[in-house]
């Protein structure tokens, strides 16, 4: 680990209680508690993110909350998908435990989360942006939310339960209405404020003042885009490879003639005639030339799929472009209204996604592009730059905020809170190892049932259902996850162990889903 914490900035009765073991935290001079404002976005890679890679991208303002805070570089997700993520964000609880184990499914808004705890300790709370979870919001005294997957441009908002459809590009909306909200709040008291984008969830569709961006750039192929999932039948049996993007839907070739039929184009139109018309003159032009050049070009085997790549990229980044523009304006908003010092920012995604590894878009997978995610968080008061290379998960977000707001998390919650490693408390006791699992089979791109543990060292992943496969990996010695060591000689031993220690993990998390056997 490498981190420093602030200390001269406190007062010493606010040390002693910044860290005691206790959960009852308080922030600054006049012991205010922190306010927190919890931005994510949707599908967002942290290979798209330049504090943590900076090859494909860069990303100034989010890098700006790792360079005036922590970067966690072993961050994960539990269920690498949108609803069931959300559902573990708010509630601290594995997906077989809150009931969202899959896409679709309504959330039970009356459990707990800990919105509803924040508002019970005083805390104003708002929910803007992506929802996705069917029910109404719950916790929250302000909500105005994008119903379902939402639209990039001029999309509908709920707020308060009225449905509207508001003119402008969602990831701007999203923002304006957060800051419009932090505008008006009652200032007598700490808020609590959740930013969730839409972007860059596919249909991956920029701005228009971004419609050129990268136009001049060929990224690189991941070591293992032509990956020939030799000894993984679950590998090899996805429907998300660079073959399946749509023409239409995903690369945007929209054309006049109608000759560039696709099982996504009809609700790809139903996305472009969402515009004014000033959008669509200037999108049909972005796109135009790229339209002419497929139908000449005649792209055949890996030409095409190189192709497909770099336009996936494009529009991916694009969107990513506005969604690091917007983070600025919030940071920007809490310099200016002398809020940065007392407010906990944090920056994360639902999951991770693949940007052509294994060939491929998408999430859902336990490899390591899916299941891992990025998170960050600046609090000036307490914490200064650093990385903290412990094991964490989206379960531990709502008992970190919990014990933030100075109560404890509610005994359900199954997550830890990660204060003690933001502040760097010696011989922090911290987890060896992490447990995932992923339901939704039968289900868009064919990815298999499966659940698994990871270590620092190691991962194994038994896929399920309809098929009965182990899966074991050496992420030092093959981190690109391409060499499936289960079975073979030599290897007994940590098999062994990984298994008796996921068997422990299914039984502290209380997974009775599946009765493991081998």
């Amino acid at each position: 680990m490498n981190r420093t914490v602030k200390y001269s900035v406190i007062p010493l009765i606010f040390v002693i209680l910044l860290f005691s073991s206790c959960s009852n935290v308080s922030r600054e001079k006049d012991n205010t508690p922190p306010n927190i404002i919890y931005i994510m976005t949707d599908d967002h890679g942290y290979q798209a993110i330049s504090s943590y890679n900076g090859e494909l991208n860069q990303t100034p303002n989010i890098d700006r909350i790792a360079d005036e805070g922590v970067m966690f570089t072993n961050s994960f997700v539990t269920n690498s998908i949108c609803s069931p993520s959300r559902a573990v964000m708010l509630t601290g609880r594995f997906s077989h435990e809150n009931g969202q184990r899959l896409n679709g499914q309504r959330f039970d808004g009356s459990q707990m989360t800990f919105p509803k705890i924040m508002q019970d300790a005083g805390y104003e709370t708002a929910m803007i942006g992506k929802w996705h979870l069917g029910s109404d919001p719950t916790g929250f005294d302000y909500w105005n939310i994008l119903p379902g997957q939402g639209d990039y441009y001029n999309p509908d908002f709920i707020e308060m339960g009225e449905r509207k459809r508001v003119e402008g590009y969602v990831t701007n909306l999203i923002t304006d209405y957060s800051l419009n909200w932090l505008e008006e709040r009652n200032s007598e008291k700490p808020f609590c404020l959740l930013v969730h984008h839409k972007a860059p969830h596919r249909c991956w569709m920029p701005d228009t003042s971004h419609l050129y961006m990268y136009n001049d750039v060929t990224f690189p192929l991941p070591d293992n885009f032509y990956d020939t999932y030799e000894g993984r039948e679950a590998a090899a049996s996805q429907k998300m490879h660079m073959e399946n993007l749509d023409l239409v839907n995903d690369l945007k070739l929209l054309d006049e003639e109608g000759e560039i039929q696709t099982p996504l184009r009809k609700y790809f139109v139903n996305q472009v005639e969402r515009m004014n018309e000033a959008q669509r003159k200037a999108w049909d032009k972005a796109y135009k030339d790229e339209i002419e050049y497929y139908k000449k070009a005649d792209l055949k085997g890996d030409a095409l799929l190189e192709w497909k790549y770099q336009r996936y990229l494009e529009d991916y980044l694009r969107c990513i472009a506005s969604v690091d523009e917007n983070i600025g304006r919030l940071l920007d908003y809490l310099d200016e209204n002398n809020l940065t010092e007392n407010t906990l920012v944090v920056y994360t995604s639902d999951q991770g996604f693949y940007l052509g590894e294994h060939g491929w878009f998408d999430k859902r997978f336990m490899y390591e592009e899916s299941f891992r995610t990025p998170l960050l968080m600046r609090l000036p008061s307490a914490i200064s730059k650093g990385k903290i290379d412990e094991l964490v998960q989206n379960i531990d977000y709502a008992p970190t905020f919990l014990e933030l707001a100075g109560v404890g998390p509610t005994e359900k919650m199954q997550g830890r809170s990660l204060l003690p490693l933001i502040e760097g408390t010696k011989n922090t006791e911290w987890r060896n190892s992490l447990y995932y699992h992923y339901f939704e089979f039968p289900g868009p791109h064919s990815v298999k049932r499966h659940y698994g543990i990871r270590t620092d060292k190691h991962k194994l992943i038994h896929f399920y259902y309809d098929i009965d496969q182990w899966e074991l990996y050496d992420l030092e010695q093959d981190p690109l996850e391409i060499n499936n060591i289960y079975g073979k000689e030599g290897y007994d031993e940590i098999t062994d162990k990984l298994y008796n220690e996921l068997l422990q993990l299914q039984k502290q998390y209380n997974d009775t889903t599946v009765v493991i056997s081998r």
